[in-house]
């Protein structure tokens, strides 16, 4: 009987070895390191001949995605993200962190994140709960509420060709007294909101270029460390 109960405090210690030995963030719903090709994304926006391509830019930082938007397109994006193989379905009544490094040829880019929803007309309220934009040399972030009522949340100005860390929190809720956003930059949070977060047929990720006022401009967004959890530690960098 002894002997029975060693042999089970010797597995349970080891159970509890291993649970201590796990990763950190066990939380990380998606990691898009380019390494893994364009299949980390569920779909490309992105007409011919634009193009989304994981490639080396020979600056020490491997491989990244280039969102190439030529001129007399308004979009080259990638929609959704790939988890285990299939179309992951973000949800309702949630928290997501969205992290990732951008880097644009122009300070003209137009929009380079949507928080996109389904359907169209009206089949949603909001198309685009969150976005960002660089326009003239500034980064912007919006809340658009239903009636497209936009309002400006925060903003910095930036350079181009050089990567900036953007990381935003989102709880989702189609009640705006439950909905709320966190946006954090090079690691520092710089803006904190609360609204209406999730359409009524639900919302997805969009990374690129897009933008009906930058159509006749040549637009590349290079993209690296894309990553998407349920804390900010597991997309900080």
């Amino acid at each position: 009987m002894r002997k029975r109960l060693g042999t089970a405090l010797v597995a349970a210690a080891g159970s509890l070895a291993l649970i201590a030995s796990s990763p950190a963030h066990a939380s990380v719903i998606w990691d898009g390191d380019a390494s893994r090709g364009t299949g980390v994304f569920s779909s490309l926006l992105c007409a011919s001949p634009g193009s989304v391509v994981a490639q080396d830019n020979h600056d020490g930082r491997g491989m990244v995605f280039k969102f190439n938007k030529p001129l007399g397109l308004e979009r080259c994006e990638a929609h959704g993200i790939t988890v285990g193989g299939s179309r992951y379905t973000f949800r309702n009544n949630a928290t997501y962190y969205i992290g990732w490094d951008t880097s644009t040829n122009t300070d003209d880019a137009a929009t380079i994140f949507q928080w996109k929803s389904y359907g169209t007309g009206e089949q949603h309220q909001q198309n685009y709960p969150v976005l960002m934009k660089v326009e003239g040399g500034v980064l912007k972030l919006f809340h658009i509420e239903p009636g497209e009522k936009w309002t400006l949340k925060w903003s910095t100005p930036v350079a181009v060709s050089t990567y900036k860390r953007i990381v935003l929190g989102i709880h989702t809720s189609s009640d705006a007294s439950s909905g709320w956003v966190e946006a954090y930059y090079n690691g520092t949070k710089v803006a904190s909101f609360s609204g209406r977060t999730w359409d009524d047929l639900g919302n997805d990720t969009r990374f690129g270029v897009y933008g009906s006022e930058v159509k006749d401009k040549r637009a590349i967004n290079w993209i690296d460390g894309l990553k998407v959890g349920t804390t900010y530690a597991d997309v900080a960098t």
